[in-house]
Protein backbone atom coordinates (compact mmCIF):
# COMPACT_ATOMS: atom_id res chain seq x y z
CA UNK A 1 0.00 0.00 0.00
CA UNK A 2 1.39 3.33 -0.87
CA UNK A 3 1.02 6.26 1.43
CA UNK A 4 -0.64 9.30 0.24
CA UNK A 5 0.69 12.60 1.27
CA UNK A 6 -1.19 15.76 0.78
CA UNK A 7 0.82 18.55 -0.70
CA UNK A 8 -0.31 22.13 -0.93
CA UNK A 9 -2.55 22.56 -3.89
CA UNK A 10 -4.56 19.34 -3.28
CA UNK A 11 -2.30 16.99 -5.20
CA UNK A 12 -0.78 13.82 -3.89
CA UNK A 13 2.55 12.45 -4.88
CA UNK A 14 1.03 10.74 -7.82
CA UNK A 15 -0.33 13.97 -9.09
CA UNK A 16 -3.99 13.23 -8.47
CA UNK A 17 -6.35 15.12 -6.27
CA UNK A 18 -9.05 13.71 -3.98
CA UNK A 19 -12.62 14.62 -4.09
CA UNK A 20 -12.83 15.52 -0.35
CA UNK A 21 -11.67 18.99 -0.71
CA UNK A 22 -8.03 18.23 -0.47
CA UNK A 23 -8.03 16.18 2.75
CA UNK A 24 -7.72 12.46 3.23
CA UNK A 25 -10.74 10.33 3.87
CA UNK A 26 -11.12 9.17 7.52
CA UNK A 27 -9.88 5.69 8.46
CA UNK A 28 -12.84 3.28 8.72
CA UNK A 29 -11.26 1.36 11.64
CA UNK A 30 -11.07 4.48 13.75
CA UNK A 31 -14.62 5.62 13.11
CA UNK A 32 -17.33 4.36 15.44
CA UNK A 33 -19.57 2.12 13.47
CA UNK A 34 -22.23 0.35 15.57
CA UNK A 35 -22.40 -2.64 13.18
CA UNK A 36 -18.67 -3.10 13.17
CA UNK A 37 -18.65 -2.69 16.96
CA UNK A 38 -21.31 -5.39 17.37
CA UNK A 39 -19.58 -7.82 15.02
CA UNK A 40 -16.22 -7.23 16.65
CA UNK A 41 -17.64 -7.99 20.12
CA UNK A 42 -19.52 -11.01 18.80
CA UNK A 43 -16.38 -12.32 17.09
CA UNK A 44 -14.32 -11.73 20.24
CA UNK A 45 -16.84 -13.53 22.46
CA UNK A 46 -17.19 -16.41 20.00
CA UNK A 47 -13.43 -16.71 19.59
CA UNK A 48 -13.00 -16.55 23.39
CA UNK A 49 -15.63 -19.28 23.83
CA UNK A 50 -14.07 -21.48 21.15
CA UNK A 51 -10.60 -20.94 22.58
CA UNK A 52 -11.86 -21.61 26.11
CA UNK A 53 -13.64 -24.77 25.00
CA UNK A 54 -11.07 -26.21 22.62
CA UNK A 55 -7.75 -24.49 23.25
CA UNK A 56 -7.62 -23.27 26.88
CA UNK A 57 -8.81 -26.50 28.50
CA UNK A 58 -6.31 -28.71 26.64
CA UNK A 59 -3.63 -26.08 27.13
CA UNK A 60 -4.41 -25.82 30.86
CA UNK A 61 -4.59 -29.62 31.09
CA UNK A 62 -1.21 -29.93 29.35
CA UNK A 63 0.24 -27.27 31.67
CA UNK A 64 -1.24 -29.05 34.69
CA UNK A 65 0.20 -32.38 33.50
CA UNK A 66 3.55 -30.72 32.92
CA UNK A 67 3.41 -29.14 36.40
CA UNK A 68 2.49 -32.53 37.94
CA UNK A 69 5.31 -34.20 36.01
CA UNK A 70 7.79 -31.55 37.19
CA UNK A 71 6.54 -31.91 40.78
CA UNK A 72 6.83 -35.69 40.49
CA UNK A 73 10.35 -35.32 39.08
CA UNK A 74 11.26 -33.00 41.95
CA UNK A 75 9.79 -35.48 44.42
CA UNK A 76 11.72 -38.31 42.78
CA UNK A 77 14.87 -36.19 42.91
CA UNK A 78 14.27 -35.53 46.62
CA UNK A 79 13.70 -39.26 47.19
CA UNK A 80 16.85 -40.07 45.24
CA UNK A 81 18.75 -37.49 47.28
CA UNK A 82 17.46 -38.98 50.53
CA UNK A 83 18.26 -42.47 49.28
CA UNK A 84 21.76 -41.35 48.33
CA UNK A 85 22.24 -39.79 51.78
CA UNK A 86 20.95 -43.00 53.34
CA UNK A 87 23.35 -45.06 51.22
CA UNK A 88 26.22 -42.72 52.15
CA UNK A 89 25.32 -43.07 55.83
CA UNK A 90 25.14 -46.85 55.49
CA UNK A 91 28.46 -46.98 53.67
CA UNK A 92 30.05 -44.84 56.40
CA UNK A 93 28.60 -47.20 59.02
CA UNK A 94 29.93 -50.19 57.09
CA UNK A 95 33.36 -48.56 56.89
CA UNK A 96 33.30 -47.83 60.63
CA UNK A 97 32.24 -51.40 61.38
CA UNK A 98 34.98 -52.71 59.10
CA UNK A 99 37.54 -50.54 60.91
CA UNK A 100 36.22 -51.76 64.27
CA UNK A 101 36.33 -55.37 63.08
CA UNK A 102 39.86 -54.87 61.78
CA UNK A 103 40.98 -53.42 65.11
CA UNK A 104 39.23 -56.26 66.96
CA UNK A 105 40.88 -58.82 64.70
CA UNK A 106 44.22 -57.11 65.26
CA UNK A 107 43.67 -57.12 69.02
CA UNK A 108 42.62 -60.77 68.93
CA UNK A 109 45.66 -61.61 66.84
CA UNK A 110 47.91 -59.86 69.37
CA UNK A 111 46.21 -61.73 72.22
CA UNK A 112 46.55 -65.02 70.34
CA UNK A 113 50.21 -64.29 69.64
CA UNK A 114 50.79 -63.48 73.32
CA UNK A 115 48.96 -66.66 74.33
CA UNK A 116 50.97 -68.76 71.87
CA UNK A 117 54.15 -67.09 73.12
CA UNK A 118 53.26 -67.77 76.76
CA UNK A 119 52.26 -71.36 75.91
CA UNK A 120 55.58 -71.92 74.14
CA UNK A 121 57.50 -70.39 77.06
CA UNK A 122 55.52 -72.46 79.54
CA UNK A 123 56.13 -75.61 77.54
CA UNK A 124 59.83 -74.79 77.24
CA UNK A 125 60.01 -74.17 80.99
CA UNK A 126 58.26 -77.49 81.66
CA UNK A 127 60.61 -79.31 79.31
CA UNK A 128 63.58 -77.57 80.93
CA UNK A 129 62.33 -78.60 84.37
CA UNK A 130 61.83 -82.18 83.19
CA UNK A 131 65.35 -82.25 81.71
CA UNK A 132 66.76 -80.69 84.90
CA UNK A 133 64.94 -83.27 87.03
CA UNK A 134 66.23 -86.09 84.82
CA UNK A 135 69.73 -84.65 85.00
CA UNK A 136 69.50 -84.35 88.81
CA UNK A 137 68.23 -87.93 89.06
CA UNK A 138 71.02 -89.11 86.79
CA UNK A 139 73.56 -87.13 88.84
CA UNK A 140 72.17 -88.61 92.06
CA UNK A 141 72.28 -92.11 90.59
CA UNK A 142 75.85 -91.58 89.41
CA UNK A 143 76.74 -90.03 92.78
CA UNK A 144 75.23 -93.00 94.62
CA UNK A 145 77.13 -95.40 92.34
CA UNK A 146 80.33 -93.49 92.94
CA UNK A 147 79.73 -93.46 96.68
CA UNK A 148 79.01 -97.18 96.66
CA UNK A 149 82.17 -97.79 94.67
CA UNK A 150 84.13 -95.61 97.07
CA UNK A 151 82.60 -97.43 100.02
CA UNK A 152 83.55 -100.76 98.55
CA UNK A 153 87.07 -99.49 97.93
CA UNK A 154 87.26 -98.07 101.43
CA UNK A 155 85.96 -101.30 102.89
CA UNK A 156 88.40 -103.31 100.80
CA UNK A 157 91.28 -101.05 101.77
CA UNK A 158 90.16 -101.10 105.37
CA UNK A 159 90.11 -104.86 105.26
CA UNK A 160 93.56 -105.01 103.76
CA UNK A 161 94.89 -102.51 106.31
CA UNK A 162 93.15 -104.28 109.16
CA UNK A 163 94.39 -107.62 107.97
CA UNK A 164 97.91 -106.36 107.82
CA UNK A 165 97.59 -104.77 111.18
CA UNK A 166 96.13 -107.77 112.81
CA UNK A 167 98.01 -110.14 110.62
CA UNK A 168 95.27 -112.48 110.56
CA UNK A 169 92.05 -112.85 108.70
CA UNK A 170 88.94 -112.29 110.65
CA UNK A 171 86.00 -114.58 110.50
CA UNK A 172 83.04 -113.92 108.27
CA UNK A 173 80.99 -112.50 111.14
CA UNK A 174 83.84 -110.28 112.24
CA UNK A 175 84.28 -109.05 108.65
CA UNK A 176 80.65 -108.16 108.36
CA UNK A 177 80.61 -106.43 111.72
CA UNK A 178 83.67 -104.42 110.78
CA UNK A 179 82.14 -103.50 107.41
CA UNK A 180 78.90 -102.27 109.02
CA UNK A 181 80.76 -100.19 111.57
CA UNK A 182 82.88 -98.66 108.85
CA UNK A 183 79.80 -97.87 106.76
CA UNK A 184 78.09 -96.21 109.70
CA UNK A 185 81.18 -94.08 110.21
CA UNK A 186 81.20 -93.12 106.49
CA UNK A 187 77.53 -92.01 106.48
CA UNK A 188 78.52 -89.01 108.54
CA UNK A 189 80.85 -87.88 105.71
CA UNK A 190 78.29 -88.14 102.89
CA UNK A 191 77.46 -85.00 100.94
Amino acid sequence: MSQLRVVPGGENLHGTTHGYGGSEPPNPLVQLDPGLFFWTILTFVTLSFVLAKFAWKPLLTALKEREDQINKSLGDADKAKLELEKINTQSEEIILKAKENASEIQSEAKLMAEKVKSDILEKANEETKILRDKAEKQINIEKDKALNDIRKEVVGLSMVVAEKLIKKNLSENDNEKLINETLKGLKGYEA
